[in-house]
């Protein structure tokens, strides 16, 4: 997890019902009332998170009752950070605490997906999986298979820059590319036989994806193959070699835009612009959902002031005169209760 975060204040109280306020959102606030079925409200489309969790929580056989829940934050909204996932973990783990429901920090990252599936972004597990588990000073790496997780320490001195494009970047519609990229992995595991694309080998894929579709095809090569880099990225991050490090983060973002298509000229600019000024000391990749938001780069520190100088001075002449923004970051734990 990086070091933004959602912060909320949660009192519970004896009645049935939820009051919300966005401080974010000019302080909008909302009411839920849990004794009703709980359905979406698109006039409101923040308030879905919440109550999101709040239906899953209650169909998975949790009690919760009403409060008063006030939260803010400084994830950047819309920009590939996961700002839905921070939320819906922050709510659901003030629920798991003020109710004493005695649910684990991996099964908490579940039911926040699930309340994201129910938004209408059939997102993967991996954003609330950082929100809820995240270690200070390190990456997960996460194996979907079992949701088994390893923690791999990034070396010292090492920032975390996250450059946003601000370019559009909305994932909640149902008929989303998103959502589309995940039906193609959804049908190219089907091909194979597995549940998972995980599952399938580089091998098993030369040898048995022909027969698929061109376009499926292609999807499938991506993350069968970013499976791969993702192993050899944490060796490389245990020998602290920022070298292949940044190799592999390169061909991780030229098979998002190439193979899952999900990357935009925006950030291909940001890639290239920040790629320069990098060079062999670290690497840079979209990330998030793409079509618009964010990179990442894993940059020394002593790159930043270069790095953001760079973007700068040749991030507009690429983007029609948009402004990207800047932000460094560091590995940090997930979400926690302050007493």
């Amino acid at each position: 997890a990086i070091d933004f975060h959602v912060a909320a204040s949660f009192c519970p109280t004896s009645d049935n019902k939820l009051h919300v306020i966005a401080l974010d959102a000019n302080d909008e606030s909302c009411s839920i009332d849990l004794s009703k079925p709980i359905e979406r409200d698109q006039s409101q489309p923040w308030s879905n998170y919440i109550r999101g969790v709040c239906k899953i929580l209650i169909d998975n056989g949790h009690k919760i009752g009403g409060g008063k829940f006030v939260f803010s934050g400084n994830v950047p909204l819309g920009g590939g950070l996961s700002s839905s996932a921070a939320l819906e973990v922050c709510f659901a783990k003030a629920l798991n605490h003020a109710y004493n429901l005695n649910i684990g920090g991996v099964e908490l990252a579940q039911y926040s997906q699930s309340a994201e599936h129910w938004v209408g972004c059939k997102c993967g597990i991996m954003d609330q999986y950082i929100s809820s588990m995240g270690v200070e000073g390190k990456a997960l790496m996460i194996d979907c298979r079992d949701l088994s997780a390893k923690n791999v320490e990034i070396p010292k001195g090492v920032a975390v820059v996250i450059v946003n494009s601000n370019a559009k970047h909305e994932l909640a519609g149902l008929d989303s590319e998103y959502n589309a990229r995940r039906e193609q992995c959804e049908q190219a595991a089907r091909h194979f036989g597995v549940s998972y694309l995980r599952e399938v080998t580089p091998e098993q894929l030369e040898k048995d994806g022909k027969e698929l579709d061109p376009v499926v095809f292609k999807r499938a090569r991506h993350v069968v193959m970013e499976n791969e880099r993702v192993s050899q990225t944490v060796e490389a991050l245990k020998k602290g070699d920022l070298k292949t490090v940044g190799k592999l983060m390169h061909a991780s973002h030229m098979s998002l835009k190439d193979d899952f298509q999900v990357s935009t000229s925006e950030i291909d600019a940001l890639v290239e612009i920040v790629g320069a000024v990098v060079g062999e000391t670290g690497g840079v990749r979209i990330t998030g959902g793409g079509f618009g938001g964010s990179v990442v780069c894993l940059a020394p520190e002593d790159k930043v002031e270069a790095i953001r100088k760079a973007v700068e001075e040749n991030y507009p002449k690429r983007a029609g005169g948009r402004q990207a923004t800047f932000y460094v970051c560091h590995a940090s734990a997930g979400a926690h209760i302050l007493e």
